[in-house]
């Protein structure tokens, strides 16, 4: 069972008086990651490759972190991609895919996604005169699965869905869309960006060929990682120089890598780890999500028992099918409104669409000025619940 309280005196941030639940736009960062970016750069950088101390530091940093990526996701560290956010790296993976496209190939999109998994194919498959479709959203704010898999017929080149909504807390049963996927030789990107600070990410369960995820969202510093299929990442076509890799995942990591920031992501992985227990980092890794699922499933339990009449959550209203974020309506305010009173209250929220413009047009609320987010994480405590509850019941 985690020890909430203890774990929350690692992290620096949370000594402020302010209830932190903005975590889906990005967590604060435990002692053990701030110490390791400082480290790196206290210690002495240099380059790759070099035949001096500092060069192999960064040799054995690089490593370590792909290491700790591949426990993380279940993969294998030479199947391990790192850039500056989740939107570069899709970019630079659209481009190379559509490469291979051609008009008329088809390229099927969520309608729940982040629409960081949805411009940079739209984008691509433009570019080359193929077709995008998009899956339905159900009106509580679930991916209509039925929907998106008729949509994967021979036609279809490739198949993006998000793993868990960053707006509605949504989960997806990816394993499913890669299924259909596969039987009709469609690759699978999948977002994982906000499945990753919830749950347990197994790749080889989830059957895709690409996954990506960002370290910020899960108590690291500002990186993104994406998993791909080692003859995926051979074969298709990166945008590099020409003194970079030809083969392997650096020759899609542009320019010199960021070491201290490859640090602090291993550390953000080790603290994951340290809330579960196992023979190894990546059996402690599955031990610690199933207390972060529990534990989260609790409070959400407890913030949709306790809210106001007037407060509405769009999307599940059981803690069952979703993670502890929620977006909510409140009658009589606009989402910016409310998001201004709560932090007058210093209650740490977001208000707008969260680049989720997808499902928040599909659903009638972009136009509307979007909705309040609130998500809560393994760190937030129940008087934390209760103290957004009692600010939303005091909004005037």
């Amino acid at each position: 069972m985690l020890d909430v309280e203890a774990l929350r005196s690692e992290f620096p941030a949370l000594t402020a008086a302010q209830v932190f639940v903005d975590g889906p736009a990005g967590t604060q960062v435990p002692s053990r990651v701030i110490n390791a970016v400082s480290d790196a750069l206290m210690r002495s950088m240099s380059n790759v490759g070099g035949d001096f101390a500092s060069s192999r530091r960064s040799d054995t940093t690089v490593a370590a972190a792909r290491t700790a990526a591949s426990d993380l996701v279940g993969g294998r560290p030479d199947e391990v991609v790192f850039g500056p956010n989740m939107t570069s790296l899709t970019f630079a993976f659209s481009r190379a895919l559509a490469e291979e496209w051609k008009p008329g190939d088809r390229i099927v999109l969520s309608g729940l996604d982040h629409d960081a998994n949805v411009t940079p194919w739209v984008r691509a498959a433009a570019s080359v005169g193929a077709e995008t479709v998009f899956a339905d959203v159900k009106d509580d704010a679930t991916l209509d699965l039925d929907h998106m898999v008729s949509l994967i017929d021979e036609r279809t080149r490739l198949v993006a869905v998000t793993a868990c909504s960053n707006a509605f807390g949504s989960l997806v049963e990816v394993s499913r869309v890669t299924s259909a996927a596969r039987q009709v030789g469609a690759l699978t990107y999948v977002d994982a960006v906000h499945f990753a600070p919830h749950r347990f990410i197994d790749v080889n369960a989830i059957g895709c060929d690409f996954l990506v995820a960002s370290s910020y969202k899960f108590f690291g510093p500002h990186l993104a990682v994406l998993w791909g299929r080692r003859h995926h990442l051979d074969r298709l076509p990166a945008f590099k120089v020409r003194p970079a890799p030809d083969v392997g995942p650096a020759r899609w990591e542009t320019g010199t890598p960021p070491f201290e920031l490859l640090s602090g992501f291993s550390a953000a992985v080790d603290y994951l780890a340290s809330l579960g227990w196992g023979g190894d980092r990546r059996g402690a890794l599955e031990a610690a999500f199933r207390e972060i699922g529990s534990y989260e499933a609790s409070l959400g339990r407890r913030f949709l028992d306790g809210l106001p009449d007037r407060v509405r959550v769009i999307g599940l209203t059981t803690p069952e099918g979703r993670v502890p974020t929620f977006s909510i309506e409140v009658d009589g305010l606009s989402a910016a409104e409310v998001s201004k009173q709560l932090g007058g209250r210093r209650v740490a929220v977001w208000a707008g669409h969260y680049y989720a413009v997808e499902p928040m047009q599909r659903l009638g609320f972009l136009d509307k000025g979007g909705l309040t987010r609130i998500g809560f994480l393994h760190l937030n405590t129940e008087s934390e619940v209760d103290a957004v509850l009692t600010a939303l019941a005091d909004l005037s």
